[in-house]
């Protein structure tokens, strides 16, 4: 425990709570070297809370929203007053910024509110757009917001289906969680070359390759029986979202008892070529390793290797690579290759008496550190540890746990990391991450407290300075 260091910063307002913070682009982690880091507060504020590690001072960054009747949480009233707050509402935003993603310039997307529910109408049938066509779409919850650091401007950006993760692909193209029963996208670069939001988007349903030909043809829906000449649609709202760096692909994460993940394949005309496989999770089945249930966060590595934390207390992988049998056909929808899943155990205690859990502990999400950030090595995966107070690493098939000490009631939810300095070594980069509770004044200190940016680092050796 000696190598691993730990730096803080305060940022945000006693009565905020952060989700996620955002300091570099993920494909690319020496973006914004030295710069800023971004928070989002979700439903407590309209504003970004900023800090700056060279000078050490923390800003904000107002949102906004473009039709003024957007909801507002400070609609919702106490249900009964607190014993910090009273009967102060203190939860009030509109925008409700979820998660981030930073593109090559250090611009931040933002998966954010900017109107009603209601979608506008080339998101509707009868439209032409392409996505409409063939599914359209009436109501999303979170649209986007994109802060450009060099022209301090934020600009709303309207999506038919709803956001809520995110994250870009090699093209440019953002993929987004919170779109329900489809799967939305947004091309950055033909928004930047023509502004026109409508054009930049599209969406697709999640269909299964269950007659087996290889395409996606007419589809029956998931409460219909099957026909063997058609393919089947599946509602797989994605929790976690991330491209394969290897070939493209789209994975996702599926809540439920035992969820599952998913893969989708695009094909030449996505809104009506896309394809999707989908991996349940082991659970009860002789056939595989072992078991587990419950998926949130999750992410790729450099080999394709799927990772996601599980609600079973444990931290699983998924490798495609391995399974034996078809990955289409009428048997292919969701228990047919248990070979390709492995599973690892959280640090801690369990449960007195529990035999369907690995650990005690809860983990909400999942980050692949691709390019060493942290210092335990290259494509290792770290989560969350959310009852323990700390970060997991997944180091040589051993779970390493960055316990942060004071003040106690760290609780983390977004992981991002960064490189500020290549020829520095290990202070040269670091992974981010911060004091996500809902109630910060929960935290050791109690009310006035406010959330802490936090900054792990790992050193070959103590004596490292």
């Amino acid at each position: 425990e000696r190598n691993a260091v730990v730096t803080m910063w305060d940022w945000a307002d006693p009565k905020a709570y952060l989700h996620h913070e955002i300091a570099s682009d993920k494909r690319n982690p020496t973006v914004n070297a030295n710069g800023p880091i971004y928070g989002a507060l979700e439903a407590a504020d309209d504003y970004l809370p900023v800090v700056d590690p060279k000078t050490n001072k923390a800003s904000m960054v107002k949102l906004t929203v473009r039709d003024p009747k957007t909801p507002s949480e400070s609609q919702t009233k106490p249900l009964k007053p607190s014993p910090y707050w009273g009967e102060d509402v203190i939860w009030t935003s509109q925008s409700n910024a979820h998660s981030f993603a930073m593109d090559r310039q250090a611009r931040v997307w933002v998966a954010a509110r900017i109107r009603p529910n209601e979608t506008p109408a080339f998101c509707r049938q009868g439209s032409s757009h392409p996505s409409a066509t063939a599914y359209p779409l009436n109501q999303s919850g979170r649209q986007m917001q994109l802060y450009d650091p060099k022209t301090k401007e934020v600009t709303t950006i309207d999506t038919c289906f709803g956001t809520h993760h995110l994250n870009f692909d090699d093209n440019d193209v953002l993929w987004f969680t919170g779109s329900g029963i489809v799967e939305g996208w947004f091309n950055t670069r033909i928004y930047q070359e023509t502004k026109d939001e409508a054009k930049a988007q599209g969406w697709t349903v999640f269909v299964l390759d269950t007659n087996g030909n290889g395409k996606r043809d007419a589809y029956v829906e998931p409460d219909q029986p099957a026909d063997p000449t058609k393919d089947r649609r599946i509602n797989a709202p994605f929790y976690g979202v991330a491209p394969s760096p290897v070939d493209g692909s789209i994975w996702g994460s599926v809540l439920g008892m035992p969820g599952s993940i998913v893969r989708l394949s695009l094909g030449s005309n996505p809104p009506a070529t896309a394809l999707s496989e989908i991996y349940e999770i082991p659970w009860n089945d002789p056939k595989a390793a072992g078991q587990g249930y419950g998926p949130r966060g999750m992410d790729v590595d450099s080999s394709g290797v799927v990772w996601s934390v599980l609600s079973s207390g444990q931290l699983a992988s998924f490798d495609r690579r391995k399974c034996k049998g078809p990955l289409n056909g009428p048997n292919a929808t969701g228990k047919h290759c248990p070979e390709g899943w492995a599973f690892y155990a959280l640090p801690g205690p369990n449960y007195k008496g529990a035999t369907e859990s690995a650990s005690a502990d809860s983990a909400y999400y999942t980050f692949v550190d691709r390019f060493d950030l942290l210092g335990t090595g290259k494509n290792v995966p770290l989560a969350t540890g959310n009852e323990s107070e700390g970060l997991l690493a997944l180091v040589d098939g051993k779970i390493l746990t960055f316990r942060v000490p004071y003040p106690m009631g760290f609780y983390a939810k977004g992981i991002d990391g960064r490189i500020d300095d290549q020829g520095a070594g290990w202070k040269g980069k670091g992974v981010w991450t911060t004091y996500a509770t809902r109630a910060p004044f929960h935290v050791e200190g109690g009310k006035g407290v406010t959330s802490k940016l936090v900054k792990f680092q790992v050193r070959s050796s103590p004596l490292d300075k």
